[in-house]
Protein backbone atom coordinates (compact mmCIF):
# COMPACT_ATOMS: atom_id res chain seq x y z
CA UNK A 1 0.00 0.00 0.00
CA UNK A 2 1.25 3.48 -0.91
CA UNK A 3 2.04 4.92 2.51
CA UNK A 4 1.29 8.24 2.34
CA UNK A 5 -2.41 7.15 1.26
CA UNK A 6 -2.62 5.09 3.85
CA UNK A 7 -1.35 7.44 6.39
CA UNK A 8 -3.64 9.75 4.62
CA UNK A 9 -6.66 7.61 5.43
CA UNK A 10 -5.75 6.77 8.70
CA UNK A 11 -5.30 9.94 9.84
CA UNK A 12 -8.30 11.53 7.77
CA UNK A 13 -10.28 8.51 9.63
CA UNK A 14 -9.13 9.63 12.92
CA UNK A 15 -10.58 13.35 12.18
CA UNK A 16 -14.12 12.35 10.85
CA UNK A 17 -14.49 9.66 14.13
CA UNK A 18 -13.59 12.78 16.52
CA UNK A 19 -16.22 15.16 14.67
CA UNK A 20 -18.74 12.00 14.78
CA UNK A 21 -18.34 11.62 17.91
CA UNK A 22 -18.86 15.57 18.88
CA UNK A 23 -21.90 14.80 16.83
CA UNK A 24 -23.55 12.48 18.97
CA UNK A 25 -22.47 13.63 22.33
CA UNK A 26 -23.80 17.01 21.52
CA UNK A 27 -27.25 16.30 20.36
CA UNK A 28 -29.09 18.09 23.65
CA UNK A 29 -27.71 20.81 22.48
CA UNK A 30 -27.01 21.24 19.17
CA UNK A 31 -29.97 21.16 16.93
CA UNK A 32 -28.74 19.48 13.27
CA UNK A 33 -31.03 20.23 10.93
CA UNK A 34 -30.56 24.37 11.69
CA UNK A 35 -27.63 24.64 13.21
CA UNK A 36 -24.14 23.93 11.25
CA UNK A 37 -21.09 21.93 11.74
CA UNK A 38 -18.92 24.44 12.61
CA UNK A 39 -20.61 25.14 15.78
CA UNK A 40 -19.01 22.44 17.71
CA UNK A 41 -15.93 25.14 17.23
CA UNK A 42 -17.19 27.27 19.85
CA UNK A 43 -17.02 27.56 23.55
CA UNK A 44 -13.98 26.60 26.02
CA UNK A 45 -13.71 22.81 24.12
CA UNK A 46 -13.78 24.36 20.71
CA UNK A 47 -10.14 23.08 20.04
CA UNK A 48 -11.59 19.92 19.93
CA UNK A 49 -13.46 20.40 16.62
CA UNK A 50 -10.94 22.41 14.80
CA UNK A 51 -8.02 19.66 15.86
CA UNK A 52 -10.11 17.55 13.96
CA UNK A 53 -10.83 19.10 11.29
CA UNK A 54 -6.98 19.53 10.83
CA UNK A 55 -6.79 15.88 10.87
CA UNK A 56 -9.13 15.87 8.24
CA UNK A 57 -7.51 17.96 5.96
CA UNK A 58 -3.79 17.01 6.66
CA UNK A 59 -5.30 13.40 6.10
CA UNK A 60 -6.47 14.61 2.36
CA UNK A 61 -3.77 16.32 1.57
CA UNK A 62 -1.67 13.50 2.03
CA UNK A 63 -3.92 11.34 -0.42
CA UNK A 64 -4.02 14.32 -2.76
CA UNK A 65 0.31 13.53 -2.41
CA UNK A 66 -0.47 10.05 -3.47
CA UNK A 67 -2.62 10.45 -6.31
CA UNK A 68 -0.33 13.10 -7.69
CA UNK A 69 3.25 11.16 -7.25
CA UNK A 70 1.51 7.99 -9.17
CA UNK A 71 0.72 10.54 -11.94
CA UNK A 72 -3.35 9.92 -10.83
CA UNK A 73 -5.04 13.20 -10.20
CA UNK A 74 -3.80 15.42 -13.16
CA UNK A 75 -2.64 19.20 -12.21
CA UNK A 76 -6.13 20.53 -11.91
CA UNK A 77 -7.26 17.65 -9.78
CA UNK A 78 -3.92 18.02 -7.44
CA UNK A 79 -4.80 21.57 -6.85
CA UNK A 80 -8.66 20.95 -6.70
CA UNK A 81 -7.75 18.66 -4.14
CA UNK A 82 -5.33 20.97 -2.13
CA UNK A 83 -7.82 23.74 -2.16
CA UNK A 84 -9.99 21.50 -0.50
CA UNK A 85 -7.26 20.43 2.15
CA UNK A 86 -6.45 24.46 2.44
CA UNK A 87 -10.09 25.27 3.16
CA UNK A 88 -10.58 23.04 5.63
CA UNK A 89 -7.04 24.40 7.54
CA UNK A 90 -8.41 27.91 7.33
CA UNK A 91 -12.31 26.57 8.95
CA UNK A 92 -9.89 25.12 11.86
CA UNK A 93 -7.78 27.81 12.35
CA UNK A 94 -10.41 30.83 12.45
CA UNK A 95 -13.38 29.72 14.14
CA UNK A 96 -17.06 30.11 13.49
CA UNK A 97 -18.40 33.74 14.32
CA UNK A 98 -21.72 34.31 15.55
CA UNK A 99 -22.82 37.36 12.73
CA UNK A 100 -25.57 38.39 15.04
CA UNK A 101 -23.18 40.76 17.29
CA UNK A 102 -21.49 42.15 14.01
CA UNK A 103 -18.58 41.32 11.09
CA UNK A 104 -15.78 39.67 12.53
CA UNK A 105 -12.34 39.03 10.35
CA UNK A 106 -11.62 35.87 11.70
CA UNK A 107 -15.91 34.49 11.06
CA UNK A 108 -15.10 35.94 7.48
CA UNK A 109 -11.72 33.97 7.08
CA UNK A 110 -14.12 31.00 8.41
CA UNK A 111 -16.52 31.62 6.10
CA UNK A 112 -14.54 31.74 2.61
CA UNK A 113 -12.85 28.51 3.92
CA UNK A 114 -15.82 26.37 4.05
CA UNK A 115 -16.93 27.76 0.97
CA UNK A 116 -13.89 27.04 -0.65
CA UNK A 117 -13.64 23.69 0.67
CA UNK A 118 -17.02 22.33 -0.37
CA UNK A 119 -16.34 23.49 -3.96
CA UNK A 120 -13.01 22.02 -4.64
CA UNK A 121 -14.20 18.46 -3.27
CA UNK A 122 -16.61 18.25 -6.14
CA UNK A 123 -14.69 19.29 -8.70
CA UNK A 124 -11.00 17.37 -7.29
CA UNK A 125 -13.45 13.92 -7.62
CA UNK A 126 -14.83 13.96 -10.59
CA UNK A 127 -11.88 15.52 -12.82
CA UNK A 128 -9.29 12.84 -10.82
CA UNK A 129 -12.15 10.11 -11.04
CA UNK A 130 -13.65 10.56 -14.19
CA UNK A 131 -14.26 7.24 -15.96
CA UNK A 132 -13.40 8.23 -19.77
CA UNK A 133 -9.75 9.52 -17.86
CA UNK A 134 -8.54 5.83 -17.35
CA UNK A 135 -8.44 2.64 -18.71
CA UNK A 136 -8.80 0.28 -16.06
CA UNK A 137 -11.91 1.49 -14.18
CA UNK A 138 -12.01 0.36 -10.54
CA UNK A 139 -15.04 0.00 -8.04
CA UNK A 140 -12.96 2.79 -6.21
CA UNK A 141 -12.91 5.70 -9.22
CA UNK A 142 -16.76 4.98 -10.31
CA UNK A 143 -17.41 5.36 -6.13
CA UNK A 144 -15.63 8.57 -6.29
CA UNK A 145 -16.87 10.10 -9.27
CA UNK A 146 -20.69 9.14 -8.66
CA UNK A 147 -20.24 11.01 -5.04
CA UNK A 148 -18.15 13.89 -7.21
CA UNK A 149 -21.69 13.98 -9.07
CA UNK A 150 -24.23 14.30 -6.17
CA UNK A 151 -21.49 16.75 -4.42
CA UNK A 152 -22.00 18.62 -7.33
CA UNK A 153 -25.21 18.73 -7.54
CA UNK A 154 -25.55 19.49 -3.93
CA UNK A 155 -23.84 22.94 -4.37
CA UNK A 156 -26.10 23.42 -7.60
CA UNK A 157 -28.84 22.63 -5.04
CA UNK A 158 -27.66 25.16 -2.79
CA UNK A 159 -26.80 28.28 -5.07
CA UNK A 160 -30.55 27.48 -6.36
CA UNK A 161 -32.15 27.76 -3.32
CA UNK A 162 -30.04 30.81 -1.99
CA UNK A 163 -30.70 32.50 -5.42
CA UNK A 164 -34.16 31.78 -4.75
CA UNK A 165 -34.17 33.70 -1.55
CA UNK A 166 -32.04 36.18 -2.46
CA UNK A 167 -34.78 37.54 -4.99
CA UNK A 168 -37.59 37.52 -2.17
CA UNK A 169 -35.55 39.74 0.15
CA UNK A 170 -34.58 36.04 3.03
CA UNK A 171 -31.56 35.89 4.21
CA UNK A 172 -29.66 32.62 2.73
CA UNK A 173 -29.30 31.05 5.66
CA UNK A 174 -32.99 31.04 6.56
CA UNK A 175 -33.91 29.46 2.87
CA UNK A 176 -33.16 25.68 4.04
CA UNK A 177 -32.42 23.87 6.62
CA UNK A 178 -28.68 24.75 6.52
CA UNK A 179 -27.22 22.03 9.15
CA UNK A 180 -29.13 19.05 7.78
CA UNK A 181 -28.02 20.54 3.96
CA UNK A 182 -24.52 20.91 5.33
CA UNK A 183 -24.08 17.49 6.85
CA UNK A 184 -25.46 15.75 3.57
CA UNK A 185 -23.13 17.63 1.86
CA UNK A 186 -20.23 17.23 4.08
CA UNK A 187 -20.93 13.09 4.15
CA UNK A 188 -21.35 13.11 0.20
CA UNK A 189 -17.67 15.24 -0.29
CA UNK A 190 -15.91 13.15 2.39
CA UNK A 191 -16.95 9.88 1.38
CA UNK A 192 -15.78 11.08 -1.97
CA UNK A 193 -12.47 11.62 -0.39
CA UNK A 194 -12.15 8.38 1.03
CA UNK A 195 -13.06 6.64 -2.31
CA UNK A 196 -10.30 8.85 -3.74
CA UNK A 197 -7.90 7.81 -0.92
CA UNK A 198 -8.78 3.89 -1.00
CA UNK A 199 -8.16 4.41 -5.36
CA UNK A 200 -4.54 5.49 -4.43
CA UNK A 201 -3.53 2.74 -2.05
CA UNK A 202 -5.43 -0.34 -4.22
CA UNK A 203 -3.43 1.37 -7.10
CA UNK A 204 -0.04 1.38 -5.69
CA UNK A 205 -0.89 -2.43 -5.12
CA UNK A 206 -1.97 -3.36 -8.38
CA UNK A 207 1.52 -1.57 -9.65
CA UNK A 208 3.68 -3.50 -7.25
CA UNK A 209 1.68 -6.64 -8.02
CA UNK A 210 2.15 -5.97 -11.85
CA UNK A 211 5.91 -5.20 -11.27
CA UNK A 212 7.09 -8.44 -9.69
CA UNK A 213 4.78 -10.74 -12.29
CA UNK A 214 7.05 -8.84 -15.01
CA UNK A 215 10.36 -9.60 -13.03
CA UNK A 216 9.60 -13.20 -12.30
CA UNK A 217 8.81 -13.38 -16.07
CA UNK A 218 11.85 -11.67 -16.89
CA UNK A 219 13.23 -14.35 -14.48
CA UNK A 220 11.61 -17.46 -16.27
CA UNK A 221 12.83 -16.76 -19.58
CA UNK A 222 16.48 -16.11 -18.70
CA UNK A 223 16.24 -19.25 -17.19
CA UNK A 224 14.90 -21.28 -20.42
CA UNK A 225 17.19 -19.35 -22.72
CA UNK A 226 20.01 -20.52 -20.26
CA UNK A 227 18.78 -24.29 -19.97
CA UNK A 228 18.41 -24.61 -16.36
CA UNK A 229 16.70 -22.69 -13.29
CA UNK A 230 18.28 -19.92 -11.49
CA UNK A 231 19.70 -20.11 -8.31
Amino acid sequence: MHQPARWGLGVAGAGIAVILALEVTSLDELNPIRRTISEHGLGPDGWIFGLAVGLLAAGSAAIGVSLARQRLAGVFGTIALMGWSVGLFMTAWFEKHDWSVGPSLSGSIHRVGSFIAFLSLPLAAVIIARPWRHRERSRATLVAFGLGICSVLWVAGIAAVMFIGARNGLPWWRVMPLGLVERGMAVTEVAALLALGVWAAAKRLDTTEQTGRLVDAGAGGLAERSGGPLT
